[in-house]
């Protein structure tokens, strides 16, 4: 039973992948070496032309990734490495916890430093050729390092909380692991860009003058208090712009990339704070954080039913189970449930980014919105053009065309 187990494994991982090159196909189809009709007056031919080759480039980039990930995959399966793994950390220590934390940190560690290769290509080549990098080697390298610090102390933080549960009501784990995990997303949800932005990235107020005043002037006639507007440094790693909403009550904030200060004027910037509050108003932040605590309990009860059967250890080469084999196992066969449910996230997401859109324009301007979106997605050589199918299975963001044809209903 357990090598009919290996070989479902084997064909989810293959059909992943040819599902994300058959997506990747249907995208290329949309290419034209012509500038459509539709995105005249958005692009001209000179950085349509720099779009394509930009979306190309990725997309090529993309495949090899994507194909040595499986090949790495299909290695550790066939070569029984999980297992091989395992009987390492095993020879170490007879603690379920410590096992885990140095099995998963292995393979983490392992996987990043196999990838590192293609990371610096994609920032210093790719990134690089079409105008986006600002990444210095120093700044690549301490990224890296606090990434694997912040993964051990947090991620390794969680595990091992996991599995004490586990070791001590075994059935019922995943209702105080449901908890825990569901606390700590709320917890994170709050504080991210006070505790673990700073660690990469600068934050400063937003200085007095006419965008603060336009900005505080839009949230009090929306009922909206705001006192935290940040401006962070995003130009030290990247040409791109971007905002986002962080924070609960007191706790939240908008963060404004000082790029994309730079690109846009105070109106078109007051209209995607805008979009951002819209957000907050039309309850998107609570009803995310309720979806997400939702899918962690259901992960968490099917992974109760599974984690102690033998036939996972079994499929990947152990004959005794044990916490973290059983995780890796059920990972992967649950990639299938994660497939739906992401599309499920992607559906929502965009149907929450037009009723943001739509709050902007009925308490601000649709006009300045059209405007700021079309500069944000001309700076970022973004698919204007994308195949509705890629859209349906990858994007939590509506097209930009999309947007504006509902913005001008």
């Amino acid at each position: 039973m357990h090598e009919i187990i290996f070989y479902i494994i084997i064909g989810i991982l293959i059909f992943d992948y040819a599902l994300e090159q058959f997506l990747d196909y249907l995208n290329s189809t949309k290419r034209s070496s012509e500038l459509p009709n539709e995105l005249k007056g958005i692009y001209d031919k000179e950085k349509y032309k720099k779009q394509q080759n930009y979306d190309k480039e990725t997309s090529r980039f993309g495949f090899i990734t994507s194909s040595f990930s499986l090949i790495i995959m299909m290695l550790m399966l066939f070569l029984s490495g999980f297992a091989l793994a395992n009987v390492y950390v095993e020879s170490i220590t007879e603690n379920a916890i410590f096992q885990a934390l140095i099995f998963f940190g292995i393979l983490m560690f392992a996987s990043d430093i196999i990838n590192i290769p293609f990371s610096v290509y994609s920032t210093f080549v790719i990134e690089e050729k079409f105008g986006f990098n600002k990444t210095t080697a120093k700044i690549f390298v301490l990224d890296k390092i606090k990434g694997w610090l912040i993964s051990a102390i947090l991620g390794g933080g969680i595990l091992s909380l996991i599995i004490w549960f586990y070791t001590i009501t075994t059935d019922l784990f995943w209702i105080y692991a449901w908890g825990a995990v569901s606390a700590f997303t709320i917890f994170f949800t709050m504080f991210y860009s006070s505790i673990i932005v700073p660690l990469f990235n600068k934050q400063t107020p937003l200085e007095e003058g006419e965008l603060k005043t336009a900005i505080q002037e839009f949230s009090n006639k929306v009922g909206f208090k705001l006192d935290n507007v940040f401006v962070i440094n995003g130009s030290k790693r990247s040409t791109k712009a971007n905002a986002y909403f962080s924070g609960l009550g007191p706790k939240k904030r908008i963060v404004l990339y000082d790029t994309l200060i730079n690109d846009l004027e105070t109106e078109e910037l007051v209209a995607v704070l805008a979009h951002e509050i819209g957000h907050y108003k039309k309850k998107h932040v609570f009803k995310n954080i309720a979806i997400s605590i939702l899918q962690t309990g259901l992960i968490f009860y099917l992974l109760s039913l599974f984690i102690s059967n033998p036939l996972l250890s079994n499929a990947l080469g152990v004959s005794k189970p044990n916490f973290h084999i059983g995780l890796i196992a059920f990972g992967l066969l649950y990639s299938p449930i994660s497939l739906i449910t992401d599309l499920f996230m992607n559906i929502f997401s965009r149907k929450n980014e037009y009723e943001a859109d739509r709050f902007a324009k009925e308490n601000y301007n649709g006009e300045y919105l059209i405007s700021a979106l079309k500069k944000l997605s001309i700076n970022n050589l973004s698919n204007l053009s994308p195949h509705k199918t890629y859209v349906f299975f990858h994007y939590s963001h509506p097209p930009l065309l999309e947007r504006i044809k509902a913005l001008s209903l």
